[in-house]
């Protein structure tokens, strides 16, 4: 694993910027109740002391559904957006509001307050996430309170929380069994007794997928996770109470997910449909975290310190490129993306001598020229490591009461790229190897971030006022280094010889990111809040491109007492500089790396949130809960030409950003059952700025159903069904053509407390 350990200690004190409250007694999967852990709001009720707007979705609301797609999860909370790809939540594409959703780079991920992106600094896209069917809890932090969760602060934070050490001896195992041969087991057990406490926990999870290839093989995954904690603490009555937790996490994924769509017409006829030239894609990856924890309080006094280590190898092996009259090697291979093919199709265009119906046969399993197709194995590697330190402590002065924060944080991260592209034939709608190709042929790479980040906050409490001022400080250094991969330049891309390198290049960024945030309580049940910060998102290495930056505002208002809720805010993001990173899933014609400047933009939204309990006869009660999200989000100046934003106007809309959003969920609860039901709408939205013919998709609604009946004091009896109406809707249409959402799944399950 690197030598870790050794890695960290060099790197010197640093820390993790988690506002961290006092912890409730936290339920995994609404069972088992654990020792406090580490969050970035604290309890519920300190919601109505987050001077941001702040949600929590708690391990009822978890359980409720018995989700394990974050994208289904998250649409309670207004203000985030999401681009469906896969319809697993496999690698969510989040917004915060109105942040670019590509792979949740520009959001602040974390899990148990740590970084959990596979590189956030260097390479942030998202290519690996908790699996959500294992969590306890999930928070989004928005508004000032965001700062001090870097590196990006223009929309906000998700903290996805695991299972908690339970306070006694006990456990679940959460079995579930469905459509298209899935099913997923969750099982966790432990216990605390005197100074110790420990658990153990795995996820599995397993499908055929709900696509079907024109060849006839599964589109699904197989997922595997495996966690083991370990506490020991001194006596929580001592003047000095330790902690000491230890966290041991390893997850892999094999699923045969791709990044071809379907053109328009095919998406009418079949939504369901995978072409052929599909059939080999499959992604194959390991995860692997180690977390060492210590918490030393006395009095009002508290330190905090993490150190932490994550690895992700991946290899997504797929299709990538289409040579009309085919190439004698892959090393030759001059083509173009499968975007270009299918918008081709879509609009009756010829590329080169293949007119539209011929590559709409290419499409259907039609032969094509030798070594046409080229297939890439996108083999990557990251990890990041960290320390960090929070001291935390009250004070009374001024009469006034103090918390006040100070954080350090040194992080490292790496990505390195050692691809391969091969060739295929299409005969007989199989895929055939032309040319295997050379290693490195397709990048041979790495990029490496050093980052420094240092905090201070101050909760000040005086009468009616909360008032929480805030400065972050960013020391950013990133660079990378190519190696010559290109034919008649090198006679071994996989060559990393100092003779070999094609070109190096550097970036480094220092910022102060200051922020106000304030509370006002009108009563025990009402307040105010709101305030100002800076947004920023940690750039990339390329040179000349300057770090993306905004001002941030925010105003609201809450009412909270114990059977009803409602929280209304208005946010304003003005950006001084958007900035758009190309990868080869934004499915746009660019060099991977390669960042660009989008100038100014605006976003402006609504976010309302209720929720209320009703009381019936006969012990029944009707929970509801309603989310709505409004947001106008457009370019604020003509952009020239470029190959990630395209020819920009302003006034575009920034894609993937929906203007409407809504999410209603009803319930009816008994004793010892309950039926819920719940509604999501997201209007149709743009996924380029020019928004020309087929660049939008198409507006959707979709039901889930869910119940649960409890036999005994152990025993719980569940099912679930999810798009109840089948709706079968253009959600997506990157990296390459229309997608679907995913198709109605009825679910069985049992759950038992141990």
């Amino acid at each position: 694993m690197r030598y870790w350990l050794l890695i960290m200690l060099a790197g010197g004190p640093l820390t993790a910027f988690a506002q961290q409250g006092a912890a409730e007694d936290q339920e995994a999967d609404g069972e088992v109740k654990s020792l406090p852990e580490i969050t970035i709001i604290g309890r519920r009720g300190d919601i109505q002391r987050v001077p941001g707007a702040a949600t929590v979705i708690d391990g009822e609301g978890i359980v409720l559904f018995n989700q394990s797609d974050i994208q289904r999860m998250i649409r309670q909370v207004p203000g985030v957006s999401v681009q469906i790809e896969d319809g697993y939540g496999l690698r969510p594409n989040l917004s915060i509001r109105g942040t670019p959703t590509e792979r949740s780079a520009r959001i602040t991920l974390l899990e148990d307050g740590i970084p959990i992106a596979p590189a956030p600094y260097a390479a942030p896209a998202a290519y690996y996430f908790p699996t959500t069917g294992r969590l306890a809890r999930v928070e989004v932090l928005k508004g000032p309170a965001a700062i001090t969760e870097g590196p990006y602060t223009v929309g906000g934070a998700v903290n996805l929380l695991s299972t908690a050490i339970p306070t006694e001896k006990g456990g679940l195992i959460n079995l579930q069994a469905g459509e298209d041969a899935t099913w997923r087991l969750h099982a966790h057990y432990g216990e605390t007794s005197d100074a110790f406490g420990w658990l153990v926990e795995t996820h599995q999870w397993q499908s055929d997928g709900f696509q079907a290839l024109d060849t006839g093989a599964d589109t699904g995954l197989e997922k595997e996770d495996y966690l083991v904690k370990l506490r020991y603490a001194t006596d929580a009555s001592a003047a000095v109470y330790n902690q000491f937790d230890l966290k041991l996490h390893y997850a892999s994924e094999n699923s045969d997910q791709s990044y071809l769509g379907l053109a328009d017409v095919d998406f009418e006829a079949d939504p369901l449909r995978r072409y052929g030239l599909s059939t080999l894609d499959n992604i194959d990856t390991k995860h692997s975290q180690v977390l060492l924890r210590h918490l030393l309080r006395r009095g009002r006094f508290e330190m905090r310190s993490s150190l932490y280590y994550n690895e992700f190898e991946r290899d997504w092996f797929k299709t990538e490129a289409f040579d009309v009259t085919g190439s004698p090697n892959a090393e030759s291979f001059n083509g173009l993306s499968w975007f270009q093919v299918v918008q081709a199709v879509n609009r009756g265009q010829a590329i080169g001598p293949a007119s539209a119906e011929v590559l709409r046969g290419i499409l259907n399993g039609d032969d094509t020229d030798d070594g046409a197709i080229q297939i890439r194995s996108n083999a990557r590697e990251y990890y990041s490591t960290g320390i960090e330190i929070d001291l935390g402590w009250g004070i009374s002065a001024g009469g006034a009461e103090h918390e006040l924060s100070v954080g350090v944080r040194r992080h490292r991260d790496h990505e390195e790229r050692l691809q391969r592209n091969s060739t295929y034939t299409q005969v007989d709608g199989l895929l055939v190897l032309d040319d295997l190709g050379l290693l490195g042929n397709a990048g041979n790479a790495e990029q490496d971030a050093d980052a420094w980040a240092f905090w201070v906050r101050n909760d000040i409490d005086f009468g009616r006022w909360q008032l929480s001022p805030g400065i972050r400080y960013e020391i950013i250094d990133q660079e990378r280094t190519r190696w010559e991969t290109r034919p008649g330049e090198t006679v071994n891309p996989a060559s990393r010889a100092a003779d070999n390198i094609r070109d190096q290049r550097s970036n480094d960024v220092e910022v102060v990111i200051p922020g106000v945030g304030f509370v006002y309580d009108f009563s025990t049940s009402w307040s105010a809040y709101g305030g100002v910060h800076k947004g920023f998102s940690a750039p990339s290495n390329a040179p000349r491109v300057d770090e993306e930056e905004s001002w941030n505002y925010e105003l609201g208002a809450r009412f909270d007492n114990r059977r009803a809720s409602l929280d209304v805010g208005f946010f304003l993001t003005d950006y001084d500089n958007l900035v758009g990173t190309c990868t080869a899933s934004s499915g746009v014609d660019c060099e991977v790396g390669d960042a660009f400047n989008g100038d100014a933009a605006t976003v402006a939204g609504l976010e309302v949130s209720v929720t209320r309990e009703f009381l019936l006869g006969n012990n029944l009660t009707v929970p509801l809960r309603i989310a709505y999200t409004f947001i106008d989000a457009e370019f604020d100046s003509d952009i020239a030409d470029t190959s990630f934003f395209g020819d920009v106007r302003a006034g575009d809309p920034l894609p993937y950003i929906p203007e409407h959003q809504a999410f209603v969920s009803l319930g009816v609860e008994s004793v010892r059952w309950g039926i819920y039901a719940s509604l999501n709408f997201v209007d149709d939205t743009c996924v380029r700025a020019s928004c020309g013919p087929f660049e939008r998709t198409e507006s959707s609604s979709l039901i889930d159903l869910s119940a649960s009946y409890v036999l005994g004091q152990r025993l719980t009896l569940t099912a679930s069904v999810e798009n109840l109406g089948d709706a079968a809707d253009i959600v997506g249409r990157t990296p390459y053509g229309a997608r679907p959402n995913k198709s109605r799944t009825t679910m069985l399950g049992i759950r038992f407390r141990l």
